[in-house]
């Protein structure tokens, strides 16, 4: 890609965890100042765990791994399953798909 998106809008947070996350992958919150991995629609992307804490990005320009039909660019209903995101026109959260890589099977999304 010859354009950067990177660090636009960019908003991340520090969560204590629960359970087992690893970077990159979609969390949801699930208790008071804890997140973990999310089943379902996610607030944002573990960017780094660290000592029982995660930085989340819960806004900008963000790659989410994605499993399944490719999401397509433009508006495109997302949530998380076993760590990656996937479409699900009925139950997803919308999000604004900039970028597709199917070979490396990632979306570049703004949260």
């Amino acid at each position: 890609m010859k354009v950067s998106f990177n660090g636009f809008g960019e908003n991340v947070l520090t969560f204590e965890t629960q359970g087992t996350i690893t970077a990159p992958e979609p969390v949801m919150v699930t208790a008071d100042g804890k997140v973990g991995a999310a089943n379902g629609v996610f607030c944002g992307i573990c960017t780094a765990v660290r000592n029982g804490y995660a930085a989340v990005q819960v806004k900008g320009y963000v790659t989410v791994p994605y499993s399944g039909t490719a999401p397509t660019v433009g508006y495109a209903k997302l949530k998380a399953t076993d760590g990656k995101a996937v479409v699900d026109a009925t139950n997803g959260r919308e999000y604004l798909v900039i970028d597709v890589d199917t070979t490396a099977k990632t979306a570049g999304i703004i949260l």
